[in-house]
């Protein structure tokens, strides 16, 4: 007996007020400059409710701001066109009508409205994939961690810096950010989370190490250790199979180093 397909899940990205931001960020940019307002819809205002595009555009093209309805059946994407990043709202909606996607076979996860439902709004962590709500609190957690690896640099220079230089050393011969995390994110449909967490990573270290009053070297450490820890717990679940995967998966977490890292739910 064949199992009943899943049913798809539309999800809308707003910003923090619940707006929904233009459909392209550059012609925003380019109509704002002129002095236009460009039109929006906030979602928190119409929950339950079916809603028409305020101002359609050609049908599936990008010939204004805002030119329709953009939503995704992979969560771990929808940042990948969000104007300002996170933070941001999510939305379950229901596409109505005719529908569209000039992403064609490369982007099968985008689809187009020019209405829709607005279901009801869910948690935000979903943005960044399966494994959004550890990798969030990984991120929340990584002021005090940078500012403890920089007094741990601070208090022995030396045997950290050859501690940090033989786990980067290993990082880069594995290729475990650049290749084993980006390429499974790529696979798993988590690349636009991924690349949003790196970012979140890096501004927390850098932020929190700077304070400390980390010199460059130590910098460029940490900063390197926090996107390599937000990375190995996104994709925690995608780098698994076999020894040398779980291997790849320790170094992201931060095997090798003094202090332990989070541990993965």
């Amino acid at each position: 007996m064949a199992r009943s397909a899943r049913p798809v899940v539309h999800y809308m990205a707003t910003r923090p007020d619940g707006t929904v931001p233009p459909t392209c960020n550059h012609l925003a940019r380019y109509y704002s400059g002129l002095g236009e307002t460009i039109p929006t819809v906030n979602l928190a205002d119409h929950i339950g409710q079916v809603i028409d595009h305020p101002s359609p555009g050609e049908r599936w093209y990008t010939d204004k701001p805002f030119s329709y309805f953009h939503m995704y059946t992979r969560p771990g994407e929808i940042l990948e066109r969000i104007e300002d990043g996170w933070p941001i709202r999510l939305w379950i909606v229901e596409p109505l009508g005719e529908t569209g996607n000039w992403g064609g076979d490369f982007y099968p996860y985008w689809l187009m409205s020019q209405q829709i439902r607005v279901v009801e709004e869910t948690d935000a962590w979903r943005a960044f994939g399966h494994r959004g709500a550890q990798t969030l609190a990984v991120i929340a957690q990584l002021p005090d961690l940078a500012r403890q690896w920089a007094t741990e640099w601070a208090a022995d220079p030396k045997d950290t810096r050859r501690t940090y230089a033989a786990w980067n050393e290993r990082v880069n011969d594995t290729h475990a950010l650049d290749w084993w995390a980006h390429y499974r994110a790529q696979y798993s449909r988590r690349e636009a989370g991924l690349k949003a967490a790196d970012q979140l990573a890096d501004t927390a270290a850098t932020e929190a190490a700077t304070d400390a009053g980390a010199d460059p070297e130590a910098l460029a450490a940490i900063r390197l250790r926090a996107r390599c820890l937000v990375a190995g717990q996104l994709m925690f679940d995608r780098i698994r199979t076999g020894e040398y995967e779980q291997s790849v998966r320790g170094l992201l977490l931060g095997a090798g180093l003094d202090t332990p890292a989070p541990v993965a739910a």
